[in-house]
């Protein structure tokens, strides 16, 4: 079977190592891919985001499958154009990715079908939402309505940052028409925890647990990024607060999509925010998660390709999925000034010394027959072992082998 993956980050190579493991699968394509999916996959030149190429390279090639990871091809509508040129594809329609797609219409829908969730408005206007702050007051939380490269969320402090979030978001631009309306929440306290999804819109299959690490710096320092690392499972997600969430969260929201005609198949993520008041949704996503996948599809015995399958066609209820009882930890060397200006071009050394661990390229190319960076996040060091800590001290020694020029990363994650 040929299957073709649509993206080129950290979360692309683990689909792509996933199914390299199928007994099934002999062919696979990504698009764009990167320098270290060309490994196992042929790269092909496409952008993510290029619908009618992506199609017209599916209709040449007639792949078995599609299966389309990020979210901007997925709000885009790419699997629906799939669809429409007889290929099979896997992810959410249009009509369902807007759950990631429009903040505003995910809080609505949780209002609508009292998912649990923090407090909320909309905003088009800046000056209103500025007087909404101030009547708040700080800590608050500011979202980009639309999709931002996980970096339209600003956790305030104080009502001086959120009204600065506000005016760069509406006034000045900085996340583009994805801003121009913002979503002003409740802050709430509590530990996170991420929870990926298969379902066909009738059948929700969770995956392990897991946790990103948003912040930059250590100790949740600096600014938000697309994550720095992540690890599965959850120290605070028991079989208690799984039951919770199935019944108040997980279920409710598939019924939801469900309800109003979006029928959600595909992958969906839960971030969950585990408040003294029980589990509440933070947001949700339209597909795997970067750099959650990374740790938790490292743990995936069953054949991916079965699964992705079972989704497409509606019998997801019929498969067992099983995961190792091992720990992962992923850990992601950035480039120097990352989220904000870095370079590219930067020779990567050591990733023949790596023993312990899967390194995930995110951000790479080869270029002369060197590997280097070619994104703000680089690589996704990933560390398996029978106890967290251990898959932590794993994966940081790992870390510590590789080298490029400014090479930055942070060094707790899975401490907290």
């Amino acid at each position: 079977m040929k299957v073709l993956v649509v993206g080129g980050g950290g979360r692309e190579h683990a689909i792509c190592h996933a199914l390299s493991k199928s007994a099934k699968v002999d062919k696979i394509w990504c698009a764009p891919g990167n320098g270290g999916i060309a490994s196992i996959a042929e790269c092909v030149d496409i952008t993510a985001t290029d619908i009618e190429k992506m199609v017209a390279f599916a209709k040449e090639n007639k792949p078995d499958l599609v299966m389309v990871a990020p979210d901007d091809p997925l709000a885009l509508g790419m699997v629906d154009a799939l669809e429409d040129a007889g290929i099979r594809a896997f992810g959410p329609h249009k009509n369902a990715a807007i759950i990631e797609g429009s903040k505003s219409f995910a809080k609505d829908l949780m209002h609508k079908y009292n998912i649990p969730t923090a407090n909320y408005a909309v905003f088009e206007d800046s000056a209103k939402a500025i007087e909404y702050i101030k009547e708040q007051g700080a800590p608050i939380v500011v979202k980009a309505d639309g999709l931002a490269l996980g970096k339209g969320v600003t956790v305030a402090m104080t009502e001086e940052d959120a009204i600065n979030a506000v005016k760069d978001a509406m006034d000045g631009g900085a996340f583009g028409s994805a801003g121009a309306r913002v979503v002003i929440e409740e802050f709430l306290t509590g530990p996170e925890v991420s929870v990926l999804a298969f379902t066909d819109g009738k059948t929700i299959k969770t995956m392990p647990s897991a946790q990103d690490h948003k912040r930059a710096y250590d100790h949740d320092k600096g600014p938000n990024t697309g994550g720095m690392g992540a690890f599965s499972p959850s120290r605070m997600y028991t079989d208690e607060i799984a039951k919770t969430c199935m019944d108040t969260i997980f279920r409710p929201t598939i019924d939801a999509m469900a309800k109003e005609g979006r029928t959600f198949k595909g992958v969906i993520y839960f971030g969950l925010m585990l408040t003294p008041k029980g589990p509440k949704v933070i947001e949700y996503n339209a597909r795997f998660g970067d750099p959650e996948t990374q740790a938790v599809l490292s743990r995936l015995e069953t054949d991916i390709f079965d699964i992705l399958n079972a989704v497409i066609d509606g019998t997801l209820a019929d498969i067992d999925i099983k995961w190792s009882d091992n720990a992962a930890c992923c850990v992601c060397m950035a480039s120097g000034g990352y989220p904000a200006k870095y370079e590219k071009g930067k020779v990567i050394t050591g990733l023949d010394s790596v023993t312990d661990s899967i390194v995930y390229h995110a951000g790479t190319k080869l270029s002369d027959g060197a590997m280097v960076t070619n994104g703000g996040r680089v690589l996704g060091v990933t560390a398996n072992a029978k106890t967290l800590d251990e898959a932590i001290k794993k994966a940081y020694a790992d870390v510590k082998k590789i080298h490029f020029d400014g090479v930055h990363f942070r060094t707790d994650i899975g401490v907290k």
